[in-house]
């Protein structure tokens, strides 16, 4: 019997609306080989705009996910380093010493939000006054001891780009991410077509209106506004930039996989999340993961998740999904539902294998089995790179792969998976024939042999 994903899909979320008592959820996945799969189900609550693709939702905390781009910018533009203290770009009477990369990664130590009570007045300070504040806003936590959420730390990252870019947050997040992205339902403000947002009452199917809040000063924790195709397609390109933004005109490829490598857990015992530079890591299968971020604001929770990893998966694979409830919980569940249906229900095509030309001449005679510290590891050449795995590694475990280092015609660097920034340095005989490797010192040879050199096979005893 075939099934039908997007009838599949239709059912989740008709599930998660009802299940959840979502006045309004507007859910999307994106993916590189398909037209965008949008979904509303409810009502938006403004009378003069129905529910639709169009409807906007506050997204909250997914806002930080641009804020930690805009800070990833300046550094590969030289603006900053993510080890410098914030004292070093801003004039803060207090936690100075806080460097950029604790910030970004909620280890910082800084109160979760801005000095008072601004979830009771509704009124959150400007932008000057989240820095001039900071001496009555506490350091919780030791600065590096554990993980700890802070609204109050992406506030100040927030003003830090604002003035390295010489605009205010708002102007640089929309010229140099969302512009260049053209996610162009994301904004700052809400716009006429914006849903409603409310807490649904837990004791009966009553629901009472939240008031829409701004964000002042700490805007760039959880100011924006956008739909669901806007932020599928921004899970789309934090997981793969490389398809998302194949020109890296908002941010390398490889500054992402630096975002993306997780920076601590969230739990120290159970490891079921983590964050790296400003998102959120969360593991599912084996080598899988889902990046992105979760938001909440008075009467609203929405998701913006990447798939990374396992078989099957299409480039450009992101889901965002956005409700008018501020309790409904499954509103950040089901975006983890929806990315593994569209893998399960609709996975990437196969592709044919096709033969390629050979190895490269000097590096022909490394193919084959080798063994290092007593194990056997294989050497192989695909996709145009020389890689070495453990010969008893499952097939889906990620190789190491190698890059020749310039000038140096036999030393290449480890670029990925195992010994990742490790050298490998080739011996020869005189013939050309490799003889001997070390990768990352360690001596690899061709039959098994001890740390004093010796053959395994000879024993070592006297007969």
């Amino acid at each position: 019997m075939e099934n039908h994903p997007p009838a599949r899909y239709e059912r989740a979320v008709r599930k998660a609306q009802a299940d959840g008592r979502i006045p309004a959820l507007a859910v999307a996945l994106h993916r590189a080989d398909r037209e965008p799969w949008v979904l509303t189900v409810g009502d938006s609550g403004n009378p003069e705009h129905p529910l639709g693709p169009d409807t906007r939702f506050r997204i909250g905390s997914i806002t930080k996910t641009f804020t930690a781009v805009l800070v990833l910018q300046a550094r590969d533009d030289g603006l900053l380093d993510l080890d410098d203290p914030i004292a070093q770009h801003l004039s803060v009477p207090a936690h100075g010493d806080a460097t950029i990369r604790r910030l970004l990664s909620h280890t910082a130590g800084f109160q979760r939000e801005p000095y008072g009570d601004i979830w009771d007045t509704l009124q959150a300070p400007g932008d000057e006054e989240v820095l001039a504040q900071l001496d009555r806003a506490e350091r919780v936590l030791p600065n590096g001891r554990r993980y700890h959420y802070s609204n109050l730390g992406f506030a100040v990252l927030g003003q830090l780009v604002a003035k390295l870019r010489g605009g205010s947050w708002a102007e640089v997040v929309s010229e140099r991410v969302i512009t260049p992205l053209g996610l162009g339902a994301t904004t700052l403000d809400a716009p006429p077509q914006a849903a409603v947002g409310y807490v649904v009452d837990e004791f009966s199917d009553a629901a009472r209106p939240e008031p829409q809040t701004r964000m002042g000063g700490a805007a760039p924790a959880a100011q924006l506004w956008s739909t669901a195709e806007d932020m599928a397609t921004w899970g789309a390109f934090l997981a793969d930039p490389a398809t998302a933004d194949p020109r890296g005109r908002v941010l390398a490829a490889a500054t992402l996989d630096e975002m993306r490598f997780p920076a601590t857990v969230t739990n120290e015992a159970l490891w079921l999340a983590g964050f790296g530079l400003g998102l959120i890591i969360e593991p599912q299968d084996r080598f899988v993961t889902h990046v992105g971020h979760d938001g909440a604001m008075p009467g609203f929770l929405a998701s913006a998740y990447g798939r990374r990893g396992g078989p099957g998966l299409p480039a450009g694979l992101g889901c965002g999904v956005l409700g008018s409830s501020g309790t409904a919980r499954v509103t950040n569940e089901l975006v983890h539902e929806l990315l593994g249906l569209a893998v399960e229900l609709d996975p990437a095509g196969i592709e044919p294998w096709r033969i390629a030309p050979p190895a490269p001449q000097p590096y022909r005679s490394i193919l084959g089995p080798w063994f290092s510290e007593g194990t056997p590891f294989v050497f192989s050449w695909h996709d145009g790179a020389l890689r070495a795995r453990l010969a008893e590694s499952a097939a889906d475990v990620p190789p190491a792969i190698f890059e020749p280092v310039p000038g140096q015609p036999d030393v290449l660097r480890t670029v990925s998976g195992r010994e990742a920034g490790e050298l490998l340095r080739l011996t020869r005989d005189e013939a050309g024939v490799v003889v001997r490797m070390h990768w990352a010192t360690y001596r690899v040879t061709r039959v098994q042999e001890g740390f004093d050199g010796g053959a395994a096979s000879d024993g070592g005893f006297d007969a």
